[in-house]
Formats: C-alpha cells, sequence, structure tokens
C-alpha cells in the first residue's frame, strides 16, 4: 500500500504529518523537522497534501507542489471541526488528513509570491494609516491637556 493523503500541521520548527492509503488505513505518524521536510516529501510518491492556511502555507504549498504533490490549503475554522479529542500537533495533521479528503471541502488558493508580495504591502500602508491615525488623536489630545478646559 502506498500513502495517497497526508495532512500536514506546519509549526516553526517542528512539523507533523499524518498519511493514509486509499482505504483511510493510517500509514503515515512522523514528525519532522524544518530541514527534513524536502528531503523527506521528495522522496515520496506524488499525493494530495492538506494544510491548513497559515501564513507560510503558501510558501510550502508552492514547494510541495514543485515536487509534484498536489496541495490543497483549507481554512484553519474548516479543520476545527474534524479534530476529534484534545489538541495538539499529530491530532490536527490527523484532522487535516480527513478534512482534505471530504468532497464539499472548499480550499483557498495558493498564492504567488507576486500576490503575497502586494498583499505585505497593502498591509503594511494600513499599518502605517493606523499609527498616523493614533499619533493625531494622541497629539490632539495632549494639545487639547496643555490649553487646559475651554
Amino acid at each position: 500500500m502506498t500513502i495517497t493523503t497526508i495532512g500536514l500541521d506546519l509549526a516553526k520548527s517542528v512539523f507533523q504529518a499524518h498519511g493514509v492509503d486509499e482505504n483511510g488505513a493510517t500509514m503515515l505518524v512522523k514528525r519532522l523537522h524544518r530541514k527534513q521536510m524536502l528531503p523527506f516529501f521528495s522522496k515520496l510518491s506524488p499525493c494530495l497534501i492538506g494544510v491548513e492556511a497559515c501564513g507560510t502555507a503558501h510558501y510550502w504549498a508552492r514547494t510541495l507542489a514543485a515536487m509534484g504533490h498536489e496541495v490543497r490549503l483549507i481554512p484553519p475554522s474548516y479543520v476545527k471541526a474534524y479534530v476529534q479529542r484534545g489538541k495538539n500537533d499529530a491530532l490536527d495533521a490527523e484532522a487535516i488528513c480527513e478534512a482534505v479528503q471530504r468532497p464539499t471541502m472548499r480550499f483557498v488558493p495558493v498564492k504567488t509570491v507576486e500576490q503575497q508580495g502586494i498583499l505585505m504591502t497593502h498591509r503594511a500602508r494600513s499599518l502605517l494609516v493606523r499609527q498616523r491615525t493614533m499619533l493625531a488623536n494622541a497629539l490632539r489630545v495632549w494639545i487639547g491637556v496643555e490649553k487646559g478646559p475651554r
């Protein structure tokens, strides 16, 4: 039997993978460090990989897709319904694996590097506008205190 579907829980340095065959039997439960990710998935035959959408998910989706895997990003709120017991990385990976196999599941499109760059620019501008407004409001209050009550 070969692994057909993998649920991958991303983290900062240690990732959790949960793989099943076409019958749904668990074939893989593995912790992977960041440096082990590329060698592990490059040796694996192409399969469906489900990943919870987060900040680094788009990078990993592009990287794994370049290796021939089919990668689907799932919104975190949709994965939550498939977590059966407590909350840890292994159970999250299992829930992602379960969720990615559902025929009615909706997925997040993988963003290109250019799309992520444009989003970063918009978010940076939004942050600067917010900070400018906060500063103007703080100055307005400070000037009002200096003049005293009217």
